[in-house]
């Protein structure tokens, strides 16, 4: 009866010890529940700080390659919106003080301008580990006029390389507009039967960005 009892007086320490143990973890877990609404809240506060932060630099250097390519006093608004776990952004143009849709006006060519630039960020946003720095641009030059193109292929060669970017630029303008920038060009050549003849036109060492 002894030995029994000891049992008993063991177990009831034991389950004792287990209750302790159980509390000690309701009364942690209630105290980050008291907390964890402030602590979501300071999170998503920080978090849309630092995308302000970060669109920022977008709308900044977008706006200077806007600039630059347009010769036009123009500025890229950028507005984002949190609601609902969502964060969504809106893209305007400011033209001394007068906002205009990105998607109006400029024939495309703002349009065309802000996709390159969103596209060259969100790669460089990407771990390297698991992303290639490739990025393929077919016909971003469309809208433009000719005499502006160079300024957009100058723009796209100075940041691809200065990101350790590789990009592919397919255009319907003048071999000549490449020359300066680009590392090969290559001509496309339709022929009977749905043949396509590609010629080489530069090799790396006879280009060069002169400026």
């Amino acid at each position: 009866m002894r030995r029994r009892l000891d049992r008993l007086i063991d177990r009831r320490q034991d389950r004792q010890r287990e209750i302790l143990k159980v509390q000690q973890e309701i009364a942690n877990n209630d105290a980050y529940l008291s907390i964890a609404d402030r602590v979501t809240t300071a999170l998503e506060l920080l978090s849309e700080n630092l995308f302000k932060k970060l669109l920022g630099v977008v709308e900044q250097q977008i706006t200077i390659a806007l600039q630059e390519i347009l010769d036009q006093p123009i500025k890229l608004c950028a507005i984002p919106d949190f609601e609902r776990d969502t964060t969504t952004v809106t893209f305007e143009i400011d033209r001394n003080g007068n906002r205009e849709d990105v998607l109006l006006g400029q024939g495309g060519s703002v349009a065309n301008i802000l996709s390159v630039g969103l596209r060259l960020f969100a790669l460089a946003t990407l771990p390297t580990k698991t992303h290639r720095g490739f990025l393929v641009l077919d016909e971003q030059d469309c809208w433009l006029r000719p005499e502006l193109v160079p300024k957009l292929v100058k723009i796209v060669a100075q940041t691809s390389r200065a990101l350790g970017f590789q990009v592919l630029l397919i255009s319907h303008h003048d071999v000549a507009i490449f020359e300066r920038y680009a590392d090969k060009i290559y001509r496309f050549i339709p022929m009977i039967g749905d043949v396509v003849q590609i010629q080489e036109i530069s090799q790396p060492a006879e280009v060069e960005d002169r400026e």
